[in-house]
């Protein structure tokens, strides 16, 4: 038998998160910067004996075996898992269930904002996109992740997590107002460029995940509610992503981290959770002792802070942040978004290969 793996990276938001939340950005156009890391969502599917399904996340330590039908419901459980396996067994396999273990992780934990959880549902749709011989592109792959995470599942979100794990890169996302579509304009930079930005680069994780949801609920509540200040502080976001990108093409790295950090004063202003004592003390921690600007990644209440800095201040930094109690590090630039691959049973790959 066949395995199916997958991996999708994981995204740093740079700038512009919150504009693609649909309460937004279907009003006035939203604008994203984000850069896929070297951190990934893992996800294999492979055919197994019996009348069962087996649904397994291992990096969270939960798995389930559910009767071969498909009569389970999808919001409970393993819920990215159960979606994905339904959507194709009911669109590709005329709904006849298939035994099938289904086995995930990821490099993060849950609530990293990192994207993590799109990410994920991205590796899982590639694998059994593979399995099904779907022709599925990297729009069609985001889209579906988009409906499947947003729609079927009800999970508040906004757009831009599964672009970037199905495209990878460094990618200013353009989404059109009045639901109009996605444009994915991948940067196309001088490697000298992309080298100066990647080796400026700092993240830390807060040793706090948080529920991302609470936070996105808030801002939709501004914005749903026409709030004035959320709205202004999202039209702000917006502008302060555009200018990110112009900075860095042009190689200004200092530049942008200025524009960075009026950035997470500007998201600051849209639901009172996106910073606590935590974050405020390890952003402080780390501008006292160098560093030009940082953020939090994602929602915000948690998870992981990305810093710039000069590059021969990184060390100081790290030390500094890991000594207060954080999990800071490098990060490496990707330039590839998810991929697949096919193992067959009895195979082996040398130690060089993708593992």
């Amino acid at each position: 038998m066949t395995t199916f793996r997958a991996r999708a990276p994981l995204r740093l938001g740079l700038g512009g998160g919150g504009t693609d939340l649909a309460a937004y950005a279907d009003l006035h156009g939203g604008m994203v910067l984000n850069a896929t890391i070297d951190r990934y969502a893992y996800a294999h599917v492979s055919h197994i004996a019996g009348d069962i399904i087996e649904f397994q996340a291992d990096d969270i330590g939960q798995s389930e075996s559910l009767p071969l039908n498909m009569d389970f419901p999808i919001r409970e459980g393993l819920r990215l898992h159960r979606a994905v396996y339904r959507h194709f067994i009911n669109t590709y396999n005329d709904g006849i269930p298939i035994p099938l273990a289904v086995t995930t992780t990821n490099d993060v934990p849950a609530g990293s904002g990192l994207g993590a959880s799109s990410a994920l549902v991205v590796a899982l749709i590639e694998a059994f996109s593979l399995l099904f011989e779907a022709p599925l592109g990297p729009y069609d792959i985001a889209k579906l992740a988009f409906e499947i995470e947003r729609v079927e599942l009800g999970l508040l979100g906004g757009k831009q997590d599964q672009y970037a794990a199905a495209f990878g890169g460094l990618n200013f996302i353009e989404f059109l107002k009045d639901d109009a579509g996605v444009v994915v304009n991948p940067l196309r930079m001088r490697r000298d460029i992309s080298s100066e930005f990647e080796s400026s680069l700092v993240i830390c994780f807060t040793g706090k995940s948080r529920e991302s949801a609470d936070i996105i609920a808030e801002q939709v509540s501004g914005l749903v509610d026409m709030d004035e200040a959320t709205i202004a502080a999202m039209h702000r976001i917006k502008q302060n992503a555009l200018a990110m990108k112009e900075q860095l093409l042009s190689g200004d790295i200092r530049g942008m981290a200025d524009e960075l950090l009026a950035s997470w004063r500007n998201k600051k202003a849209t639901a009172k959770t996106v910073s606590n004592s935590i974050v405020d003390n390890l952003l402080e921690l780390a501008l006292d002792n160098g560093a030009w600007a940082g953020k939090v990644s994602g929602a915000g209440g948690g998870g992981f802070i990305l810093l710039l800095t000069n590059p021969t201040n990184r060390y100081r930094i790290i030390d500094k942040l890991n000594a207060a109690g954080g999990q800071a590090s490098s990060v490496k630039l990707t330039f590839t978004g998810v991929e697949g691959w096919r193992v067959p049973e009895g195979h082996r790959h040398s130690s060089r290969g993708i593992h």
